[in-house]
């Protein structure tokens, strides 16, 4: 299988698409053509590996990396994604086993099992550069942390993730370097899509992505959303809803990109926070990117997300597009409400941006069975969940071993000379 750019001047294997991140020409790769999958290509397939090995196979087709794809997808996945039945048909899809409590420790694993193989023997390192508005760059430096000729350096908005994340982001060190910037979550992706794009830098440090912009963490958060969906069908002959939290849209965007390959999933609704550039566009406006602006459910602090752009390939024509999915803006106080509510109900705590999509879910009353992608684990966010529940969260083990080192990022403006300068140090040296 090829992959092409959305931008329509570029075509690469898919070895090649992940290990550049972001295709020459400014755009972000796609499959050529989508494959389509049926219920029985799945048979005897019920644990996330397999499931994962089975609908990621047509995109291997041909590639260097197919002969490890079962071995990439069992070192990935080695941690659950359960669901927790909260009655009247609604579930929870929890996300957040993996090693950084997060849903992005999956693609992040997944990229890292892969590139481990590409680059094996290369002469010069390769540097994982990443922007995070608090949980991606924890998941790529837990999944690439002393990975032998590979850096990370990851850049996050100073002030504007929680305590917890910021900890994590710098507790690594090793080959992980954190960087606070001066600036805004935008400012960290603007500067990582710049390095990415500049050729005269890539000819002296090669450069990839571990954003959701890379095809590589894109395509296996399919595999969660296949496997509920399954799990739903088997047991209930039905198809399965999602209400996701989104910022970047990277995560939604796997879970549309399952259901067009043909797994059983129905209805996709979109959650932001504050940052509404998704709701406004679907409720009928243009789609007009805006400066992010600071939530409680800062990951998604996003105001330029990037995979609009891959959405719009999927969908090309707006007003098709539109009818196609509705997005739900939510606001601080909506989101605190909402934790209090599920705490109340239910005696268990959800982070805020898993209250996001709990709230756009219950505001609209919808038919069918659902399930929320629960994308964090509550006591990343202690500040401000365990005020509202009046209870003290637990950090599961491997989030605690972690907090208990040492932590270091580096304060950077938002300036891309500035980066470059950081960039070319020794790997040895970041």
């Amino acid at each position: 299988m090829r992959f092409i750019s959305t931008r329509g001047q570029a075509a690469a294997t898919l070895s090649e698409a992940i290990a550049a991140g972001l295709a020459p020409d400014g755009g972000l790769y796609v499959p050529e053509k989508l494959p389509t999958l049926s219920l029985e290509d799945f048979d005897g397939k019920t644990s996330l590996p397999d499931i994962a090995a089975t609908l990621l196979r047509p995109f291997f087709a041909d590639d260097v990396l197919a002969p490890a794809l079962d071995a990439i997808c069992a070192e990935a996945f080695d941690f659950p994604a359960p669901m927790r039945d909260l009655g009247d048909g609604t579930f929870l899809l929890e996300l957040f086993h993996g090693p950084t409590a997060a849903f992005k420790d999956f693609g992040a694993r997944f990229l890292a099992a892969c590139l481990t193989r590409l680059r094996a023997g290369a002469e010069k390192p390769l540097t994982i550069i990443v922007a995070t508005s608090g949980d991606t760059g924890a998941a790529v430096g837990g999944a690439f942390h002393g990975v032998p000729n590979l850096r990370v350096v990851i850049l996050y908005p100073d002030g504007r993730v929680s305590p917890r994340q910021a900890h994590q982001l710098g507790a690594f060190g090793d080959n992980v370097h954190a960087l606070r910037v001066a600036g805004s979550f935008d400012d960290c992706q603007a500067l990582v899509k710049r390095a990415l794009n500049d050729a005269e830098l890539q000819a002296r440090v090669p450069l990839s992505s571990a954003n959701s912009i890379s095809l590589g963490r894109l395509l296996p958060q399919m595999s969660y959303y296949a496997k509920a969906a399954l799990d739903h069908f088997r047991a209930h002959g039905e198809t399965l809803n999602f209400a996701i939290p989104t910022g970047n849209l990277g995560n939604a965007l796997a879970c549309i990109l399952a259901r067009h390959i043909g797994l059983p999933i129905g209805e996709v609704l979109l959650a932001t926070n504050a940052n509404a550039v998704l709701p406004a566009f679907f409720d009928g406006g243009d789609y007009a990117p805006h400066a992010s602006i600071a939530t409680l459910a800062n990951a998604m602090d996003v105001g330029a997300p990037s995979n609009f752009e891959r959405l719009r390939w999927l969908v090309p024509n707006d007003d098709q597009l539109r009818e196609s999915f509705r997005a739900i803006s939510v606001s601080d106080a909506d989101i605190q409400a909402t934790i209090q509510d599920v705490w109340d109900r239910h005696l268990f705590a959800i982070c805020p941006h898993t209250a996001t999509a709990v709230f756009a879910l219950d505001s609209l009353a919808l038919d069918g069975s659902w399930a929320v992608a629960a994308t964090a684990h509550p006591a990343k966010f202690e500040s401000i969940v365990e005020p509202l529940v009046g209870a003290h969260i637990a950090a599961p083990p491997a989030l605690a071993e972690l907090l208990s080192r040492p932590s270091r990022a580096d304060p950077v403006p938002a300036d891309y000379a500035a980066l470059v300068a950081m960039l070319e140090q020794a790997p040895e040296q970041s």
